[in-house]
């Protein structure tokens, strides 16, 4: 118990910047746009969280932007591809090459700056609850947040008109511009948000997981929140589900070696990523599940004039 309960709370940790970037993408590509680019925003997220934050003192101010930055990386995305109709899969990869590239310019003054970390939340008595304590009851403000996120957009897709018409758009967005429902806008909306998640999901990677900034931080952890999207098959808890499962593989490995166990390091990293192959290629198994569960007009470019 005494490991547990520490392995528990680093998992839910580590879980938190999937399942901002994880939940981004999944509303966007409700919408029908396939964004590819999530490391690449994720990195500005990182770089811009800790620049504005180690430069200003405020915390808040850092997140705001990160948002800010996924916002505008989104944006420019939208930009080629949902108005100059440009391919969405290579504009992705090429948005990703950007925010690595950017992100290591910006932040060539930073690396090594020390920075305090995100502080855990203290709920009195709760707090000191053993076991569930520590679990539920001393993370910091943006794991809980996180969590919320996943149940708002669950209770968007599903519970309100809006989330409805955007489903809509992703399954057929003809169908939806003919009866007036304007596609591309809900589109853009839809991109932006999924920018300001990955910025999220960036900026907990500098302020709390490791506060420090490092090139290339995110280590490949926006390709595997976009492999979860699909091992949720597009349902928001199952992100949370799949982004848990994903944390504990990658602390897993740190708790082996810690424990003594006889393994190459180098195998051991490689467990997040040997986990994300090996789920997809199951799920690709079934591919009549992943069509019936798969945004209909997904990575399809609309114009309302064709």
């Amino acid at each position: 118990m005494e490991s547990f309960v520490p392995f528990i709370v680093i998992m839910l940790g580590a879980a938190t910047p999937l399942i901002f970037a994880a939940i981004g993408e999944l509303v966007t590509e409700k919408s029908g746009v396939l964004n590819l680019g999530v490391e690449g925003m994720m990195l500005m997220g990182a770089v811009s969280a800790f620049a504005v934050s180690i430069t200003t003192g405020s915390t808040t101010l850092g997140l705001l932007a990160a948002i800010g930055a996924g916002v505008l990386m989104a944006l420019l995305f939208g930009l080629l591809t949902l108005t100059l109709l440009a391919n969405q899969v290579a504009c992705g990869l090429a948005l990703t090459i950007f925010g690595i590239g950017l992100s290591s310019f910006i932040g060539k003054d930073y690396v090594g700056k020390p920075l305090d970390a995100l502080p855990s939340m203290d709920l009195g008595w709760l707090s000191d609850i053993p076991v569930l304590g520590p679990v539920l009851f001393s993370q910091d403000l943006m794991v809980y947040a996180a969590i919320a996120v996943v149940a708002a957009v669950a209770w968007f897709l599903y519970h309100t008109r809006a989330g409805l018409v955007l489903r809509a758009v992703g399954e057929s967005h003809h169908a939806a511009h003919a009866i007036g429902y304007p596609v591309i806008r809900i589109r853009y909306m839809a991109v932006a948000f999924g920018g300001a998640m990955a910025g999220l999901g960036g900026a907990y990677l500098s302020l709390a997981y490791t506060p420090m900034w490092v090139e290339h931080m995110t280590a490949g952890r926006g390709w595997i929140a976009l492999a979860l999207v699909v091992f949720a098959t597009w349902r928001p808890f199952r992100v949370l589900l799949g982004a848990w499962l994903f944390g504990g593989v990658t602390i897993l490995q740190l708790h082996a070696q810690g424990a003594g166990i006889a393994v190459p390091s180098q195998l051991m990293s490689m467990l997040p990523y040997i986990a994300t192959i090996v789920v997809l290629v199951l799920i690709s198994r079934d591919a009549t599940r992943i069509r019936m569960n798969a945004p209909a007009s997904i990575g399809k470019v609309f114009h309302p004039e064709r």
